[in-house]
């Protein structure tokens, strides 16, 4: 049954790909929509007729360089596949045409060029020939004696300008031909009229009239026409288009002298585009012939026009009856697919039938037999349930002994702690180092805590302390502790109540709820990156004709995905290693909702951010208790849930000034208190900046390019494996020793993050001295590896570099040598060669060669100049120009700074003088 589905399914799809090609888009922008143009775009069309995988899109810009612009724009954004451009005006119009060549478009510029280099083909004919072919004609018409008045296209074309600039180099080779006046008229025949009948008011003696096209030819004819001169004068035009009113025509009516050809040649572009879209030989520079036409041959052009305008006719004609044809052809092709595939089903669900009736017995047989065998697994997994129950209990029993015995050593670490803080004698380093004992053993007592609450919880112990309160006004205490936090993170905090607060008096307990606002902020703050947003909000509704409470704790953070918002509240549930917890605070805060008889959901998507909605009866039935005191370790509660979210602070190192006396060592932890302790470590030595997590570590890294990274195994966003891989795949980065700090000892997770790239491991706990010596070890290795430039060809086969940085050192050295006797080469040419900017160039070629890029610019031209002194004559002047210094007396100074001897007495050694 499975083959023939495969069957089916393989002819269907082979139906509809048979015919499929790649399909290419063509967009054609023209700078106007004359008869000219109206006819290349016929001939373009024409042609991409015999491409049928071809679609051309064409726009004109109606003599406006800024729709123009636009329409190159469209053409960028829809990625076509060539770009076919025939420029208004050159100088505005190249920007956009730059644009989209570096965007990988072929660009094949018609008519017109650009005041750039970057395009792919040129087809047009030559204008500036056309213009000094015209030059002559006028000038043998006139029998090398007249006045004449040039009417210009459009300022700023290239058409426009060559044309001129080749008739006016034909004209000066006669010095008794006198160009009168010249009006510019933009290519149109109104504009002509309206200019040239000025010139007639001025001018009472002129014998020929030039245009630089046939529109503006029978523009000035016209004004001629109206004052009666149009006898007195000559008019001669360019362009040669064929048709009612046009150039051809005119000339054979007498009204122009001549015109010459400026071929369309539609035809011939589309087969340039082609060439270059399949990647076959083509000319970059097609130029196209001209030739003139005049009352001798214009008819005869006449008749070859309307009997190729018949031909197109017939052409589209049978065009269409082919379309036609194979629209008919597929549509009968695809209807005896259908049937075949009705066919085959037909068939197919025969089988199925039958075959279904034989399983069906069969699997009746098999289902006897496998009900008694699920039976006993059943009675198996029930046993097993209770089992796995009580070893739960048991856990969680020897958890909550364990939890009771940790309380006693803590109390005793925590209070002589507070003591020694107290103390007036500590210094910098001392007081930092009792401050992160007392920060972790608030921690350690919170998660005690939650603990033996949520051990009490499951056995039915833990009870509500109810009071009457303002929940608003505690809100409101218990969210300022954490709003030095938003601002050490630049995150958004606000908190808001419905209905201006009034009416928020609850019936409830307060420390409950106030652990339960810590903690969901807590979990807010971790996963919330820089320049986000956390939100608390207060609202009230009835609900069975009571009063209720809605708290809502919303955040920008980094979301989760609907499988984990399923399990989140489950007891000792993670979303993965990457994000260490214990994994039970929200499920106590699950339990102290449902204590409340309220109930808690949550909105979240990946990357979208979290909200957690609680909603709890406003009054509480049971009890007051009158003078009820806070636990004591509430404060710690506080103090402690602030910190864990502290562990998230994003390091403030933005535009930090690297020192460059001293070496730069990036530490990348989640934990604030990790980061600290190392800094205090590694600052008197060293210059220390700090990132949070992976992603945030590779962007530094890459900015300030360290000498060493210390780097977490187990962080969130990014962990350190991850980053490592980064770091090591980077041009930036890759000669960087990575040290990793893991709290696990596992072999495995040791030989992965070698396999990522990693240079040493080091385990927590660790010692101090021991951080110090591998970091010490790791930067004197790395030390030892800068050899480069004294012999090139040894470096490269004997250091052990990577193949990214040996990649790098081979692409800086040919560089050097490539533009050698660029005088202009320095530090930015460079870096923007390689890819690099000045400060990461400098940090990267420094570390690998121990030479700064200037440096190392200079002493590879000296021994370049070297070995030109001891193996050619050549002068010392032009050996210095040829190895791109600026000037011989500067390069004698500095080879002789390098060499010891200046260049003079080294020729003079050579030469035995």
């Amino acid at each position: 049954m499975k083959t023939v589905l495969a069957f089916i399914v393989s002819l269907v799809a082979l139906a509809a790909c048979s015919d499929e090609k790649e399909h290419l888009v063509i967009g054609v922008s023209q700078c106007s929509d004359d008869e000219w143009r109206t006819q290349m775009n016929r001939e373009m069309l024409r042609e991409a007729l015999f491409y049928p995988e071809t679609e051309v899109k064409i726009r004109s810009a109606k003599d406006n360089s800024g729709i123009q612009i636009e329409d190159i724009e469209t053409f960028i954004k829809e990625r076509v596949d060539a770009l076919v451009v025939s420029p208004n005006e050159a100088e505005t119009v190249t920007p956009v045409i730059e644009k989209a060549f570096d965007a990988g478009i072929p660009v094949i510029l018609v008519d017109r060029k650009i005041h750039s280099g970057k395009y792919t083909a040129y087809v047009g004919a030559d204008n500036y020939d056309i213009g000094r072919r015209a030059g002559f004609y006028i000038v043998n018409r006139l029998h090398g004696k007249g006045h004449v008045v040039e009417i210009t296209g459009l300022r700023g074309s290239t058409s426009a300008e060559e044309r001129h600039r080749g008739f006016m180099d034909a004209l000066a080779e006669s010095p008794e031909m006198e160009v009168v006046a010249r009006a510019d008229a933009g290519f149109f025949q109104q504009k002509a009229e309206d200019k040239f009948d000025s010139i007639l008011a001025r001018h009472k003696n002129i014998d020929l009239v030039f245009a630089q096209n046939d529109r503006m030819a029978i523009g000035a004819y016209q004004a001629a026409l109206k004052c009666g001169r149009q006898k007195d004068m000559l008019f001669v035009g360019i362009d040669a288009v064929s048709g009612e009113g046009y150039g051809v025509e005119k000339v054979a009516s007498g009204e122009l002298d001549a015109t010459f050809i400026y071929p369309t040649s539609g035809d011939k572009v589309m087969q340039v585009v082609m060439a270059v879209l399949e990647g076959k030989p083509y000319d970059r520079d097609t130029k196209l012939q001209t030739a003139l036409v005049d009352k001798s041959n214009a008819r005869v052009m006449e008749m070859q026009t309307e009997h190729i305008f018949e031909l197109d006719k017939k052409i589209e004609y049978l065009n269409k009856k082919v379309d036609a044809y194979f629209l008919r052809y597929s549509s009968q092709r695809m209807f005896l697919y259908a049937c075949i595939v009705i066919l085959l089903l037909v068939g197919a669900l025969l089988v199925f039938v039958v075959r279904a009736f034989w399983t069906k017995n069969r699997l009746n047989a098999e289902l006897s037999c496998q009900k008694t065998k699920l039976e006993e697994q059943r009675d198996q997994l029930i046993d097993l349930s209770h089992q796995l129950e009580e070893a739960t209990h048991a856990k969680l029993a020897f958890f909550t002994n364990v939890s009771h015995d940790f309380r006693t050593p803590l109390t005793l670490i925590a209070d002589p702690v507070d003591q020694l803080l107290q103390s007036r004698n500590l210094n910098e380093h001392e007081r930092s180092l009792l401050n992160i004992a007392h920060k972790n053993v608030v921690v350690l007592l919170r998660l005690i805590n939650q603990i033996l609450d949520f051990r009490k919880f499951e056995n039915g112990k833990l009870k509500l302390h109810l009071s009457e309160f303002d929940i608003c006004s505690e809100m409101k205490e218990w969210t300022e502790a954490f709003r030095t936090l938003s601002f050490r993170k630049h995150i958004r905090f606000d908190m808001s109540v419905d209905e201006a607060g009034q009416g928020y008096v609850v019936i409830a307990d307060a420390e409950k709820l106030e652990r339960i606002t810590y903690n969901l902020l807590s979990n807010a703050f971790k996963f919330t990156p820089e320049n986000g947003r956390i939100s608390v909000r207060l609202s009230r509704f009835r609900r069975d004709e009571a009063d209720w409470l809605r708290m809502q704790f919303s955040d920008t953070g980094i979301g989760m995905s609907a499988e984990h918002v399923q399990h989140i509240f489950e007891r000792f549930y993670q979303i993965d290693v990457h994000h260490a917890g214990s994994g039970i605070g929200l499920a106590l805060v699950k339990a102290f909702v449902e204590m409340h008889k309220g109930v808690i959901r949550v909105e979240s998507g990946k990357e979208k951010g979290t909200a957690f909605i609680i909603e709890i009866p406003m009054r509480q039935a049971g009890a007051l208790e009158e003078g009820l005191q806070r636990n004591v370790m509430l404060t710690n509660l506080k103090e402690g849930a602030v910190l864990d979210a502290d562990l998230e602070t994003v390091s403030q190192q933005d535009d930090k000034f690297i020192p460059e006396d001293k070496e730069t060592v990036l530490v990348i932890d989640d934990n604030q208190d990790i980061r600290d302790y190392v800094r205090m470590l590694l600052q008197g030595k060293y210059t220390v900046i700090e990132a949070v997590n992976g992603q945030e570590g590779v962007k530094q890294a890459m900015k300030y390019v360290p000498d060493a990274i210390i780097c977490d195994v187990m962080m969130p966003v990014m962990d350190g494996m991850e980053c490592c891989k980064r770091l090591k795949s980077e041009l930036q980065t890759s000669h960087i020793p990575v040290m990793m700090l893991t709290a696990y000892a596992m072999d495995e997770q040791k030989i992965k993050g070698y396999e990522c790239g990693a240079d040493s491991y080091l385990s927590k706990p660790f010692s101090a001295k021991l951080l110090l010596t591998r970091l010490h070890n790791l930067i004197a290795n790395h030390k030892r590896l800068k050899s480069f430039f004294s012999d090139r060809a040894a470096t490269v086969q004997e250091t052990p570099l990577g193949n990214i940085d040996k990649g790098f050192v081979d692409r800086l050295y040919d560089l050097i040598e490539k533009r050698m006797s660029d005088s202009d080469l320095n530090v930015e040419n460079i870096g923007s060669e390689i890819g690099l900017g000045r400060v990461q160039l400098y940090r990267k070629t420094k570390a690998l060669t121990g030479y700064s890029p200037n440096e190392l610019l200079r002493i590879v031209r000296l021994r370049k100049a070297s070995a030109l002194m001891a193996s050619t004559e050549k002068t010392i002047a032009e050996i210095a120009y040829e190895v791109g210094f600026s000037s011989p007396s500067y390069f004698a100074r500095c080879y002789k700074d390098y060499f010891g001897e200046s260049p003079t007495d080294f020729l003079k050694r050579k030469n035995g003088k």
